[in-house]
């Protein structure tokens, strides 16, 4: 074999690598999730958004909660018979409001009883989904967070609250439009948080939450952890199984040069005390 062969394969060879691991990880991540299933006699499913470097190129692509998502979760729920839990495994920063009830609203309908795991974070569409679950079980470091509608860049509420302390003569026409679309958004969020919620808590609960959850009351990022969660009434657990986490470990983020977190990747247990007492020879 030539040099120049030499190097067209070395070439083909280091173009191909990406694909092969990709293929690897993807059979990694499935044999965790049918040992899930055996564990638990479960259909798991999981919407895993992280930011992966994909193709050869290692372009780095955030992921949300889109319409193929919803469409791939709703083909899943399909799938799964009636008397068949679910165990849905989410990690999601949120996406698209119409996807994100487009599945709770399927996990709500499912028979079986429904189980969200969140290992890390769900916010804003992820905790709409996780309110459509019989059980959600948290890390006990992880959140949910609010799902009040945003409108580009702007909060809802936000919005809104322009409208109401400034002089309408002083609003443009966008804002104002802006300020109707706001009002829609919150009424339809209220009323689907409301629906999810009916048959887990009495009315008057579901409306407050919803009231809590939808309209404002906090920054969009806030974080709910597992004690707030469970004072919205709010069904959490944080029995964790292992297999949630190791699954997880199977979706890296992009290496970079320098990584800004290190540590030795193995568990550790009580540290031993240093013997205090000196002996002597003599």
């Amino acid at each position: 074999m030539d040099i120049i062969s030499l190097i067209w394969l070395l070439i083909i060879l280091s173009s191909l690598q990406p694909v092969i691991q990709q293929r690897i990880l993807v059979a990694q991540r499935l044999n965790k999730m049918r040992e899930l299933e055996k564990k638990r006699n479960s259909r798991v499913i999981a919407m895993i958004h992280r930011q992966e470097a994909l193709s050869f190129l290692g372009i780095p692509f955030a992921r949300y909660i889109d319409i193929q998502d919803s469409e791939q979760v709703l083909r899943a729920i399909k799938l799964t018979d009636d008397n068949v839990p679910i165990d849905f495994i989410l990690h999601t920063p949120g996406g698209l409001v119409l996807a994100a009830e487009q599945i709770a609203m399927a996990l709500k309908k499912h028979p079986a009883k429904v189980t969200v795991f969140v290992p890390h974070y769900a916010m804003s569409g992820g905790t709409l989904i996780s309110m459509a679950a019989d059980e959600i079980v948290m890390d006990d470091n992880a959140v949910l967070g609010p799902v009040d509608p945003q409108l580009g860049q702007s909060a809802a509420a936000s919005i809104l609250k322009v409208v109401e302390e400034k002089p309408i003569d002083k609003i443009d026409d966008q804002t104002l439009i802006m300020a109707d679309l706001s009002r829609k958004a919150i009424s339809q969020v209220v009323a689907t948080v409301e629906e999810i919620l009916s048959d887990k808590m009495d009315p008057e609960k579901a409306k407050e939450t919803a009231r809590i959850m939808a309209t404002g009351t906090w920054t969009h990022d806030y974080p709910i952890m597992v004690d707030e969660a469970r004072k919205l009434g709010f069904p959490v657990s944080t029995d964790m199984p292992k297999e949630v986490y190791e699954l997880m470990a199977l979706y890296p983020q992009p290496h970079q040069q320098r990584p800004s977190v290190q540590y030795i990747p193995s568990p550790y247990g009580t540290p031993k005390k240093p013997n205090s007492g000196t002996s002597r020879q003599g």
